[in-house]
């Protein structure tokens, strides 16, 4: 993939314009996290040579003054809210993301339960954490949240809240996922400092949409592809516009609650510091772009993917026709279609050849490799197999793995193990590869290429098992496929 984002001059630029930002407050601000603090795979999508720990690594540079809030609505807790990419409820991704910053020497300083009511699994969920050490606190529903802003900015509003103890000037305000209330810990910590006479600021770090990027650059539509289960919309930000005469992109929800903050930070702090939601951001994101035609092909790559994924979720039920409309809508407005990803085409083809499943691969060179289904493995492994042979230079008509070691698996996958198809899935036939490099070359030539599989774009004929499609994200490969499953099966794994 062709190098379009400095990450260097990221970490630099970012780190210092939110020490500027601290000292704008006075030495204490409380900074909400949109999107991911890491393993932001989208950003590193739309823009290459984004790291997916970036803002991780940012915040390391700022670690002697950090400290980590991570806000859990009490609701998603009791309803085993799961986070889509993970696939782990958001109590336990908030235990994995304490680990996380743990682990690399960031400060966590509470867990916030917001929209608690005493909740069982919530309080179930504190008791863990107290047991090992995490100060846990309440936030709660405030009636006509937000529009009754003389009640919300109250003793019987925010004053009802657990007053957050915090010990560092920057206070980092993030979440599992989107809902949990970050905005609205953030604003009554400043109501409950003000009332102790502590000046402190607030200010948003959302990557996407990137505000100094046109409305309809692809990176900015790229974002509403991404967030068209919420019906976000990236806006030109009338107030800023009206405050500069400067033409900025934001997204909808943040635009239309602007009035309302605007006059919350009034009463809480006398006089709000923000004319715009625009000047609520920290983002400098768009100011490390450094190749915009590798930036544009990138992200218009990851608005096609957004469509068949979309289009895969409905088949499952697990997305409603609106996003697929929106999709649709989108791929129009941005004059793309199927023949814009080039792994499309070969996949589709090599299906109608054998009358079988198959998938496709793009290599960093443009040369396309193919997999199709056979006896022994799933097209998907086959494929796998066929491009590390290529990117290692190793013949086609090379065996990485005899057939006498995938009969055995075979038989205990079926035999044993209970399961219909006999057919290795990828992990199986990495494992098997694995074994085989102990005494062939040529295995071990093929697991040395694995990492230059990382960014690659692949297609399925079929959708996958959900056991293939998260060894292509453990590969790091951008995969897509077609909105069919190979059998008419009620029952999907």
């Amino acid at each position: 993939m062709k190098i379009g984002f400095d990450n260097d001059k990221y970490l630099k630029l970012q780190s210092q314009h939110i020490r500027d930002r601290i000292s704008k407050f006075g030495g204490k601000l409380y900074l909400e996290f949109g999107g991911k603090l890491f393993d932001d795979y989208h950003a590193s999508r739309v823009l290459p040579g984004f790291k997916p720990d970036s803002k991780l690594q940012m915040l390391l540079q700022l670690k002697e003054q950090a400290e980590i809030v991570i806000v859990v609505n009490a609701d998603d807790i009791e309803k085993n809210k799961v986070r889509g990419d993970l696939g782990i409820t958001y109590d336990l991704d908030t235990l994995r993301l304490i680990d996380i910053f743990k682990n690399i020497g960031l400060y966590v300083g509470s867990v916030v339960l917001t929209r608690y009511n005493d909740q069982l699994a919530a309080q179930k969920f504190q008791k863990k954490l107290e047991l090992n050490g995490i100060k846990v606190y309440h936030h709660y529903s405030i009636e006509r949240y937000p529009q009754d802003i003389d009640l919300i900015v109250s003793d019987d509003g925010y004053g009802k809240n657990d007053f957050i103890e915090t010990k560092r000037e920057l206070v980092v305000i993030t979440a599992p996922g989107p809902g949990s209330g970050k905005m609205a810990v953030c604003l009554s910590q400043l109501y409950h400092e003000n009332k102790r006479g502590v000046r402190a600021g607030y200010a948003k770090f959302e990557t996407f949409p990137i505000w100094n990027l046109p409305l309809k650059h692809p990176v900015n539509v790229a974002y509403e592809a991404a967030t068209a289960d919420l019906n976000d919309v990236n806006m030109i930000d009338p107030f800023h516009l009206e405050a500069y005469g400067v033409t900025t992109v934001n997204y909808n929800r943040d635009i239309e609650i602007f009035p309302v903050l605007n006059t919350m930070f009034e009463q809480i702090l006398g006089e709000s510091p923000y004319k715009s939601p625009t000047d609520m951001g920290v983002n400098m994101v768009g100011n490390c772009i450094i190749d915009n035609d590798a930036v544009v092909a990138a992200a218009n790559q990851e608005i096609i993917r957004r469509y068949y994924n979309a289009l895969c979720n409905n088949k499952k039920g697990n997305s409603p026709d609106s996003e697929v409309y929106a999709l649709e809508l989108i791929m129009k407005q941005s004059k793309l279609d199927s023949s814009d990803r080039a792994v499309i085409a070969p996949a589709l083809k090599k299906a109608e050849e054998t009358g079988a499943p198959a998938a496709a691969i793009e290599l960093s060179d443009g040369t396309i490799v193919t997999g199709k289904t056979s006896s022994l493995l799933g097209a998907c492994a086959a494929m796998l197999l066929n491009a590390l042979k290529t990117l290692g230079g190793i013949e086609d008509s090379v065996h990485l793995i005899s057939p006498e070691v995938i009969e055995p698996i075979q038989h205990l996958k079926v035999h044993h193990l209970g399961n219909v198809n006999p057919r290795l899935h990828i992990d199986e036939v990495l494992i098997a590869l694995s074994i085989s490099a102990v005494t062939s070359e040529n295995a071990q030539k093929a697991m040395e290429q694995l990492e230059r599989l990382r960014g690659l774009e692949a297609h399925s004929s079929v959708i996958l098992s959900q056991v293939d499609s998260m060894m292509f994200k453990k590969l790091g490969v951008n995969l897509t496929c077609e909105p069919y499953y190979q059998t008419k099966k009620l029952y999907q794994k």
